[in-house]
Parts: C-alpha cells; structure tokens; sequence
C-alpha cells in the first residue's frame, strides 16, 4: 500500500481496505491515529465489517475499532430518536421536513451512514416559513445558541440557515436551513427545485430527504464552497459512497450532469468527481468526465496543490510545509465565494478583531 505524505494510508485504506490484514503494527497505530484526526475511525471499522476483514485485524487494533463500532451504533440510535422528536415538533403546525447530509443517510440507511458520526442534524424548509419552524422547536425545548446582534444578523441576513439551535436538556443540536449555500453567494441553487424534487422516507410520514442526484450535488457543493476542511476527506467519502451507491442506477448518471447545470453548480460537481477518482478510485462514466466542465488549465494546477493537501486529515504524518498555507487560502477561498467583497472585508475584520473576544461558543 502506497504510503507518503500526501497519499497517506487512510487514502489507501479507504480506497482498497482488502489490504489491510497485511499491515504491520505500526502500520496500523499510524492508520488509527489518522483515522481519528480525521473522524473516520468508525467508518473504517465499519467498511472492514462489510468486506468480513474485521476478524483478520491485528488484536489491539480489532479492539479499538469495536469500541468504535459501538459508539457509531449509539449514535444512530441517538439520531433516530432525534428525528422523531424534531418531526414531532413539526408535525402539528404542518411543516414540512427534508433531512439534509448525515442524518439523511441514516435514515435512509445509505452506506454513507455507515459508521458516521456528526455532531448536528441539518434540516431544510421552506424561507417563508423559517419563523413556524423556529417557533415550533422552541416549543419542543430548543433554544438558539448565537445571541450576539451581530451573529444574529449575520444568519438571519446573510446566511442560509438559522443560528444553531441546541436542546436545553438533550443539548442536541439542529441546524435549520432554507437554503444550501448563502443569500450572499455567487452561486445561488433555487432551494425550491430541491424541495420539489425531495423523496419521501419509507415509514416515516412527513420526512423527506433530497432527491439522489441533489443529495450528491449537496455534499459536493457543501464540501468544494466551504472553507473549513476538518472534515474533508469523511466528506469527500460520502460523496465515493454516494456515487458507488447511486451510480448502480443507469438513469443517475444521465440526470447529474443536466441537474448540476440547472442548480448551477457543475464546478463543485467537477472537483468532486476529479478528487473522488483522485483519492478514493471513485468510478465516473466517461462521458460523464468529459463533459463536465472544470477551470482553465492554469487554474486547475493551482487548485489541485490546495485541494491534494486540505482534503487530508489534519495529521502531523499527512501533508506537507504547504500545507497549512493550502489551508487558509481555501478558508479564503471559501469566504469569498460566500460573500461579496465589501461585505467578505467587514466580517474577516468581525472575525479577527471582534469575535475573539467573545466565548468561543459564542462566535459565528
């Protein structure tokens, strides 16, 4: 298994996890930490499970990633039963609820959900009716968590979401949105082709979740537009698992492409099936490859030196000097495709010069 800096063993593992009974045991310490850093140890622990690798693991690793196992179970547990709390929540008033990212694998039950762990649960409603909605879970015992004037403006003005919201005795965390990116970005997908594309959940009345071809398009946008990548490679993994899983259905791979185009988010599309391929061996039909459409060939070098080094865990054994530097120019990058310049200026200065004197909490 190839084993460097910028293609270290996680990559591999996740990529041809058939290889692994072979690691030495310092191999695996060096996998299992890297797998932590980048909150993938129950997803490994889980894939190895699939493939019936998991007997063939080393003692002491074999331990750790069952307890893994465990806390991946205790977490969907704990999901499922959000869910039908928030659900109940919105029941009454007739809201409607789509389930965005990890709580809609779960419930979907998606190979995505797989050992994945997440710390809030993302939901999408109608813009119109954000007040119902935010009434209705403070009825329920949930309670926003960003109560300075200017984190209030920032999401009630600006964003695509509301200020997270925390449950007062569960302290559970929703983030409800109405749209996928900002008000303010350059890119701005009709939230209303989304919700009109949405599928319903199996057994669960009222809860919807993205159509397949949105549910990629969303991770790709979520994970290319952002600017934080802690959680990068774990997301460039749903979006693999997404692609292997949809991708058996012929009709998947012709709706993506015109779909992309419509929401106006081919470019996201481009790098996460470049960078899917790339680290993960993610297969893409051929003219699927051809025909989307990516930046100039300058351009792309430039962005493949950052993304090649952000997509890695934050590990001191991945990555190189550059690293860091590739880090915040798409933490930049990620700003910018936000905000408008003037606007991007005023809150970078909020950020450096304000916010830190808040609780950390606290800041937007």
């Amino acid at each position: 298994m190839k084993h460097d800096r910028l293609a270290p063993l996680l990559a591999g593992a996740l990529r041809v996890p058939e290889e692994l009974p072979a690691l030495d045991e310092a191999g695996w310490d060096l996998l299992l930490r890297q797998a932590g850093a980048a909150n993938l140890l129950a997803t490994l622990a889980c894939l190895l499970e699939e493939r019936g690798l998991l007997d063939r693991i080393a003692g002491p690793a074999r331990e750790q990633l069952d307890w893994a196992r465990v806390l991946a179970r205790r977490h969907r547990q704990g999901v499922l039963w959000e869910v039908r709390l928030i659900r109940q929540a919105l029941a009454e008033p007739g809201l409607p609820l789509i389930l965005l990212k990890g709580a809609a694998y779960t419930v979907t039950g998606l190979p995505s959900a797989h050992g994945r762990l997440y710390s809030d649960i993302d939901v999408l409603v109608p813009e119109e009716r954000l007040g119902e909605t935010e009434a209705a879970l403070m009825l329920a015992g949930w309670a926003g968590t960003h109560h300075d004037a200017y984190d209030q403006r920032y999401y009630r003005e600006w964003m695509h979401e509301l200020p997270p919201m925390r449950h007062l005795r569960r302290l559970s965390m929703i983030d409800v949105h109405h749209a996928i990116l900002p008000k303010t970005a350059a890119m701005r997908p009709d939230p209303a082709l989304l919700r009109a594309a949405a599928v319903p959940v199996p057994g669960m009345p009222g809860l919807h979740v993205l159509a397949p071809v949105d549910m990629v398009l969303h991770s790709a946008v979520h994970l290319f537009s952002d600017g934080e990548f802690n959680n990068a490679l774990r997301d460039l993994f749903d979006i693999h698992r997404l692609l292997c899983h949809f991708g058996n259905d012929r009709r998947f791979w012709v709706e993506l492409l015109p779909r992309a185009r419509r929401l106006e988010l081919e470019r996201p599309l481009f790098y996460a099936l470049r960078y899917g391929a790339m680290f993960l061996g993610t297969p893409v039909p051929e003219a699927v490859r051809a025909e989307v459409a990516g930046p100039s060939p300058g351009l792309l070098v430039l962005m493949d030196g950052l993304f090649r080094r952000a997509l890695l865990p934050d590990h001191a054994s991945c990555g190189d000097r550059f690293s860091p530097l590739a880090r915040f120019l798409l933490y930049l990058r990620g700003n910018w495709l936000r905000m408008p310049p003037l606007l991007l200026a005023r809150h970078l200065f909020h950020k450096a010069f304000l916010s830190p004197r808040k609780s950390g909490p606290e800041a937007a």
